[in-house]
């Protein structure tokens, strides 16, 4: 205690430059907090964004993952409905399994034909249940749940495109497409107002039947597992804004059925894949492993992919901001122990007669040097804390303020705020505390070194 109080002493004998050397490690210890509290939430928003959109493990036929997509229709998982049943009963699973639902992939021509537009698209049939149930996961508390993500239409001839389809097929006016510039090549020629016959034939439209109030019409084409084309119409609501929760030319979200009926036509109707969404992330490994079990025990031709492996971008993410992070803090510790390395250097100076006394006295050389790095601590603990303290009042602030940003992946604006974990700020303060400690090792092995003679001369 007596060691505490003398270092406290000598800490704030010259205020201005312990203070300025508090704010150093204050102004380091904000700065790595908030820092890492806006890349956590980050990437906890974005992992959210993704287990919301396809789960957090997918389910196919084996081979899939690696082949599936040149020909997904010879990889449909048949008697899909009786595996999902298999898995939801599961004793292991059951717990776990938060929303469990089948998808279909299909891809194909997609055309608003009254404006001779046409482009290939990239699909996804689901659940209009369990796809709204998904963008309610909210897991890590974030407060972010069901954000910038559309509500599918009930009826089963509705489909949602993407920001950048809709405004290749002509929608921007229909869907209420902001900024979204008029195209100089479009023209007022009758003949290029006439609709595509062979496409029309195609998609056996009935035009007098045709819900003109639910949005424009969109012709989707594609071939189904026997080898014949297939189309059928659908609309897009305006009240999605041409959004689908990603600035996308080619994406087409629609009914589960529709999309079954673009790919099997009038066959057996399969599945793509069935996706699992645990309550908690963390029970995501568990939940895996139990799956593989239920393979080998079954005998089914199935494999397992989790979100990371499906989201390329998800785990090259982490990796920048991690990267980011490191060198933020690389940049902060050598400034926080360069200003205590100096504080340290400049008291040991001013205190050489000092020294000189107290090794006359008998304090042995090991005390001399335990004292000033106690010194030391001292100035990276009360840093530190000071800034932990600042570094919480700024997330409240942030918080509470309602900001909001358009992450890369986003078609609008979501809120803005930062995940301080726990450990975020005890793990910074203790590794500020040990730096500035750490820095005044040498200066206080300088001053123990200190002949007694030379230290009483020094005037």
């Amino acid at each position: 205690m007596s060691m505490l109080r003398i270092a406290f002493r000598n800490v704030f004998r010259n205020r201005r430059r312990s203070l300025m050397t508090l704010s150093a490690v204050s102004v380091g210890e904000v700065s790595l907090v908030t820092i890492g509290a806006l890349l956590i939430f980050i990437m906890l928003d974005f992992q959210s964004g993704v287990v919301r959109r396809i789960g957090h493990l997918t389910v196919y036929k084996a081979g899939y993952f690696e082949y599936g997509l040149g020909d997904a229709s010879q990889y449909g998982i048949e008697h899909y409905q009786a595996v999902m049943s298999l898995f939801e009963s599961d004793p292991v699973l059951k717990p776990l399994i938060r929303v469990i639902t089948p998808v279909q992939d299909v891809m194909g021509l997609v055309g608003n034909y009254a404006a001779d537009r046409s482009r290939p698209f990239i699909g996804e049939g689901v659940d209009v249940g369990d796809h709204a149930r998904m963008g309610q996961w909210d897991g890590f508390g974030l407060g972010t749940a069901g954000d910038g993500r559309p509500d599918m239409p009930d009826s089963p001839d509705a489909a949602v495109v993407g920001t950048g389809l809709a405004r290749i097929l002509g929608f921007c006016a229909q869907l209420r497409i902001p900024d979204c510039p008029p195209d100089p090549a479009a023209s007022t020629e009758p003949g290029k107002q006439q609709v595509n016959s062979q496409i029309e034939d195609l998609v056996a439209l009935n035009k007098d039947g045709a819900r003109r109030d639910a949005g424009p019409r969109i012709d989707l084409l594609s071939a189904t597992a026997g080898g014949a084309p297939k189309g059928v119409p659908a609309y897009v609501p305006p009240s999605e804004g041409g959004g689908g929760g990603a600035a996308d030319d080619s994406f087409v979200l629609m009914h589960l059925a529709l999309a079954q009926e673009l790919v099997y036509g009038r066959g057996e109707h399969e599945v793509t894949g069935i996706e699992i969404q645990v309550y908690h992330t963390k029970d995501m490994a568990a939940a895996s492993a139990r799956l593989q079990q239920l393979f080998g025990l079954h005998h089914l031709n199935f494999e397992v992919r989790d979100f990371t492996e499906l989201t390329p971008l998800y785990p090259q993410v982490l990796g920048f901001f991690v990267f980011l992070f490191s060198f933020v803090s690389v940049v902060l510790v050598i400034i926080v122990l360069f200003t205590t390395v100096n504080t340290m250097s400049m008291a040991v100076m001013e205190r050489i007669s000092e020294i000189g006394t107290l090794r006359a006295l008998g304090l042995q050389r090991g005390q001399v040097r335990w004292q000033f790095v106690f010194e030391g601590c001292l100035l990276g603990v009360l840093g530190a804390t000071a800034g932990g303290i600042l570094a919480y009042v700024i997330a409240l602030l942030i918080n509470s303020s309602k900001l909001t940003w358009v992450p890369p992946t986003a078609a609008g604006p979501v809120p803005l705020k930062l995940a301080i974990p726990y450990w975020l700020v005890i793990g910074t303060w203790a590794a500020l505390s040990a730096v500035a400690s750490v820095a005044s090792v040498f200066p206080a092995s300088r001053a123990s070194k200190m002949t007694v003679v030379d230290a009483l001369r020094h005037v």
